[in-house]
Formats: C-alpha cells, structure tokens, sequence
C-alpha cells in the first residue's frame, strides 16, 4: 500500500501531469470566452447585418425546413393584450436544417483557429528572442574571456576596437588563403584528371605549335 500511495505521488508531480491539468482548466476557460466572443457580439452583429439585407431574423431564422410541424401561439398586440392566435412552426418536432448553427460553429472555428495562432506566434517571438539574448550572452561572455587571455581590458574600447579589427584582418586573410588553396587544389586534380574539353585544348595547342 505504500509502495501505491508513493508511486501515485509521484505520478501527480510530474511536471507534464501538472502542465496538462493547468492546460485543461485554461482550455475550459478559453472555451467560454471564446464562445461569449460569437454568441454576444460576432452573432448579433452577423444577425443585424443579415436583418438589414434580406429584413429577416438574421442567422435565427437561416433555416430550411424539411418537414414542418406546426402549432399555435398567442398573437399579443402592443398593449400587451391577445388578440387572437397565429399558426407557427414547432421547430422541437419539426426536420430541418439549421444553417444559423452551423455559420456559428464556423465563426466559433475560425475565432479559435485565429487565436491560437496569435499565441503560438507571440510564445514563438518570445523564445525566439530569449534565444537570441542567450546566444549574444554567451558570445559577449566568450569574447571578454577571449580579451582577458590576451591581456586585453574589455572596458578599453580603443583596445577593444583594435583587436577586433586585427581579428578580422586576420580572418579574411585566411579566408582569402582558404580559397586559393582551393582553388589550386582544384587545378592540381583537373590535371590529374583532365576533361575531354581539357584534351582538346592540348592537342589544338600542340598543332599550333608545330605549325
């Protein structure tokens, strides 16, 4: 029983249990405000726009019926009096489809999608940033070591400058070293192993020479 109760410990304090907990009650929470987004402002705005184009109840009444049952109601007048009874469709017993809803779920969809993306982009800004202050850290912290092994104080900026500059002399220098042994390490091999095209040119230069 022990032996159960410390194994289960240590399941709970895992930090990816723990990660996904926080990820569901942040999830359930994002849900609700996503839905409140929809319902109580994208929706009445669609509704509003929808009523002043075709003058009908918007996304409420975006249906088409497929087999209509049908029932009274009370017809009350402004006063607030019944003046008699209207026929009306019984949409909990009627077939139809709901085009209202399904517009919604796409909104709702696209709301998500959109978010979602705002957060990723914005957490992968940050870390990308982190990253990249990291990086400069560690090469501002190389570079001091690299000046103090010189006897070089960092906070001579002239000396500091000087250095640098001579660095990079030397390494275009060497990059300039670099690519002409290559260079020549390439000519050597294409001796070695000379083309067709090599071949011709030797022999046209072989004829013009004995003529």
């Amino acid at each position: 029983m022990k032996k159960f109760f410390e194994e289960f410990k240590k399941f709970i304090t895992r930090g990816n249990v723990v990660d996904m907990a926080v990820g569901v009650i942040v999830g359930g929470a994002f849900t609700g405000i996503v839905n409140g987004l929809s319902n109580y402002v994208l929706k009445p705005i669609i509704n509003w726009i929808l009523a002043l184009i075709i003058g009908k109840d918007g996304l409420s009444g975006a249906i088409t019926m497929l087999h209509p049952a049908w029932t009274t109601q009370d017809v009350v007048n402004s006063e607030g009096v019944v003046t008699g009874t209207e026929k009306v469709w019984d949409l909990a017993n009627s077939i139809y489809i709901d085009w209202g809803s399904f517009i919604s779920a796409i909104i709702n969809f696209f709301i998500i999608a959109f978010v979602l993306f705002a957060i990723v982009k914005v957490i992968n800004g940050l870390r990308e940033g982190g990253e990249e202050a990291k990086k400069a850290k560690e090469a501002k912290r190389a570079l001091k070591a690299e000046l103090k092994e010189n006897g070089i104080n960092p906070k001579d900026k002239e000396a500091v400058e000087a250095y640098l500059a001579k660095k990079e002399e030397e390494a275009q220098a060497q990059a300039e070293a670099e690519a002409k042994e290559a260079e020549e390490k390439a000519r050597q091999e294409r001796l070695e192993n000379p083309t067709t095209e090599d071949l011709l040119k030797d022999i046209r230069d072989l004829l013009k020479s004995k003529n």
